[in-house]
């Protein structure tokens, strides 16, 4: 994968199956400091640590955007976080072997405002890189606006 580029897949989470599959879980605290159309800047606390995170359009293909992430202090994340735009993402990630065995689904299950919403994702390395489609899986939702975070 080349440097700053993030290559996923995005599916709609169809049952609560991902849950006896998975290997761990953690919690995610989200604001955005910014956001434009297709760019944003977001502040996160997930479980014990923080990012400041930066994405753009990539010009390669939709299935690609530009990323740009750092971890930050707990201290600096947890003082951005008020300066955030209305609309904080809460959710629960849950981190499920996938197959090939050198990949993870992640799944997002939102809270709060967003409650019954659960995303699936899957980073790969190409875009034409193998994954075989878990069975909670259901509609593929990649390159829809609708559901990046920062538009939820």
């Amino acid at each position: 994968m080349p440097k700053n580029a993030e290559i996923e897949r995005k599916f709609l989470v169809v049952n609560d199956d991902y849950k006896r599959l998975s290997t761990g879980h953690y919690d995610i605290c989200q604001g955005y400091i910014c956001k434009e159309p297709g760019r944003t800047v977001r502040v996160r606390i997930a479980g014990d640590k923080a990012y400041l995170t930066i994405k753009a359009p990539s010009p390669n293909t939709a299935f690609s955007r530009f990323e740009w992430e750092k971890e930050i202090g707990m201290e600096d994340a947890k003082a951005l976080l008020p300066l955030c735009l209305p609309g904080m993402i809460e959710k629960t990630r849950w981190l499920v072997p996938a197959e090939p065995k050198d990949l993870t689904w992640e799944i997002d299950e939102f809270h709060g405002r967003l409650a019954g919403m659960t995303l699936a994702e899957i980073e790969l390395e190409s875009e034409t890189q193998p994954y075989t489609k878990a069975p909670f899986l259901g509609e593929e939702v990649t390159g829809d606006p609708r559901y990046y975070n920062a538009n939820m």
